[in-house]
């Protein structure tokens, strides 16, 4: 509740945020802040864990419908790793912008936490996330550092929690591709990331999700015959 409601608040205002706003934001006096967080530090490191962790954006990929044609599917699920990327480089970036999150200074080791991918069937495969203490968000090697991201494993297993999350996705049409559900993930995976990186000035707008899905779909020749 309290990482929820200081979520917007950190995009907002970055590191200056303040304890009692995050309060009237969570309806919550500011004293229970300090019952479930040491400090405001505390606080900022829990919104970034959850800005770059993965469960939100994969309990989302998994309401997709299986019964949607592939191309549906895809391009709900580009919407969703979109908002997710966009989300994340907000906080981080409103973070670092105001001095919280420095070069040098580590990271929230563990924050991200999967050990494995929350699947259709509701499964969490997340560790650490109650942290000691009852602690929200914090998980036990925490070592009271801040960063501007999980360390690399934690990208690693995030990447591919979210891989997991697309191949389930593409799985129902698994022999009508030329490729893997796998391959086709990573892929997918690949060309969105690509998409999202700010253009350099006076340079084409990025695919739209239609786009890019009908060209890992169908290529960018034109059928013979065909306008498209």
């Amino acid at each position: 509740m309290v990482v929820a409601a200081a979520l917007p608040l950190v995009a907002e205002y970055g590191a200056a945020v303040t304890t009692s706003q995050i309060a009237r934001a969570a309806g919550i006096g500011e004293a229970t802040i300090f019952r479930a967080f040491k400090d405001k530090d505390e606080v900022l490191d829990a919104c970034v864990a959850e800005a770059v962790g993965t469960d939100h954006v994969l309990r989302e990929l998994a309401t997709i419908s299986l019964d949607e044609p592939l191309d549906v599917r895809l391009t709900e699920a580009a919407e969703a790793l979109r908002a997710h990327m966009e989300r994340m480089g907000t906080v981080v970036g409103a973070l670092h912008a105001s001095g919280h999150l420095r070069p040098g200074r580590g990271g929230p080791h563990g924050r991200e936490g999967r050990n494995g991918r929350e699947g259709r069937d509701g499964r969490e495969g997340r560790d650490g996330r109650e942290g000691q203490d009852g602690r929200g968000g914090r998980d036990e090697d925490r070592d009271g550092q801040h960063g501007a991201g999980p360390p690399p494993d934690a990208r690693a297993q995030s990447f591919l929690a979210l891989r997991d999350g697309v191949v389930e996705l593409i799985e129902p049409d698994r022999d009508a591709c030329r490729l893997s559900p796998e391959k086709v993930a990573t892929a997918f995976l690949g060309l969105l990331f690509t998409r999202l990186h700010t253009p350099a000035p006076g340079a084409e707008a990025p695919l739209s999700p239609e786009e890019l899905i009908a060209v890992l779909l169908h290529g960018s020749l034109k059928h013979p015959g065909s306008d498209r």
